[in-house]
């Protein structure tokens, strides 16, 4: 049997360099959008008493506007802006610029973020698609980049994964070699590309079971142009997945661990919590910030503390799943107040 390092020698080298190889183990809207008008809060996170210090530093606390979509669309981005200046949020990221609320200009955007004190800290677009006349950074990338740059924002990524290439070590080179282009394009402008992960991103090629892709990504991108938005809850979803190789080898990993050894190459993360849910094949299912498993207070304190806040980091709440109502009854507004209040310390 041929040796892992003989049959891609360049590829092991740019991983041993870059430290990612075997990573070890380590460690309702009326009510909420009045002022004044007081509903019952939920009870405090389980585990957690009433207030504590907050996690995430002053000026550091968004949000993924995908969490709030529902009322984005139905009460418009002015609303939906005040209600999260009151809770606390300083910036916002994009899913969209208009999100099924009809036309509105980007200067039009910039104002409302401004008239509520929040910053446009990023945008999620699409990287590809089979229509040329699709917004995407494959078909459109002057117009992506000269938009978010309109914006005032000083990051634009995507959320897709790079399996639309495939599975295998080459497929994602060739990814990496799609997002180093566009993140030229977008240092071009004064910008920051990134690419947001989900779980699928930490399982391991089709050709080469001993290679995690994720490390693909990251060892063939260029630091300088390509930056990552670590989705903490997904990453956590990825470690319960992923921890063993196809062939049943352990393959341990700690998120916080690439953190750590690159702190410059994140400058977002989405914070989202989950309870560990065996039922569910990622091992967790989806909760507001605070009444989940994920400690949030050590994962964000250590990063702070590792590097002394120089990194810069914004920490963005998200929940996928805030609109749905079998799964969070209390509304998409009601999971963002709350997590922003754990977030600050006030729950």
């Amino acid at each position: 049997m041929r040796s892992a390092h003989s049959e891609h020698p360049e590829l092991d080298r740019k991983l041993r360099r870059r430290g990612f190889l075997g990573v070890a183990a380590g460690a309702t809207a009326a009510a909420l959008l009045s002022p004044g008008t007081a509903t019952a809060a939920p009870g405090p996170a389980t585990g957690q008493a009433h207030g504590h210090r907050p996690i995430v530093p002053r000026g550091k606390l968004g949000i993924q506007l995908y969490t709030v979509r529902d009322q984005v669309q139905k009460l418009g981005f002015a609303p939906v802006f005040r209600a999260l200046e009151r809770y606390g949020y300083d910036s916002v990221e994009f899913a969209g610029y208009t999100q099924g609320t009809g036309e509105i200009t980007l200067r039009g955007l910039k104002r409302l973020m401004r008239d509520h004190g929040l910053r446009g800290i990023g945008s999620h677009v699409g990287y590809w698609s089979t229509d040329p006349a699709a917004y995407t950074f494959a078909t459109q990338l002057e117009k992506v980049v000269d938009d978010a740059a309109a914006l005032g924002l000083p990051h634009v990524g995507t959320a897709a994964s790079p399996d639309r290439y495939g599975r295998t070590v080459d497929a994602w080179k060739r990814a990496a070699e799609d997002f180093n282009t566009y993140g030229a394009a977008a240092r071009a402008r004064g910008l920051k590309f990134y690419q947001h992960n989900h779980q699928m991103e930490f399982g391991f090629a089709e050709d080469k079971p001993h290679i995690r892709l994720y490390d693909v990504l990251l060892a063939e991108t260029d630091p300088e142009l390509v930056h990552l938005e670590m989705d903490i809850y997904w990453a956590y979803a990825g470690q319960h997945r992923f921890s063993v190789r196809p062939d049943g080898t352990p393959a341990p990993f700690d998120p916080l661990d690439y953190v750590l050894a690159h702190p410059h190459r994140y400058p977002l993360f989405h914070v989202k919590d989950g309870e560990h849910d065996e039922a569910s094949p990622d091992g967790y299912h989806m909760v507001d910030v605070g009444d989940g498993d994920i400690d949030y207070e050590h994962f964000v304190d250590t990063v702070l503390r590792r590097h002394r806040g120089r990194a810069g980091h914004h920490w963005l709440m998200e929940r996928d799943d805030a609109v749905d109502p079998a799964a969070n009854p209390a509304g998409s507004l009601t999971s963002a107040r709350r997590s922003a209040a754990y977030l600050r310390g006030k729950r």
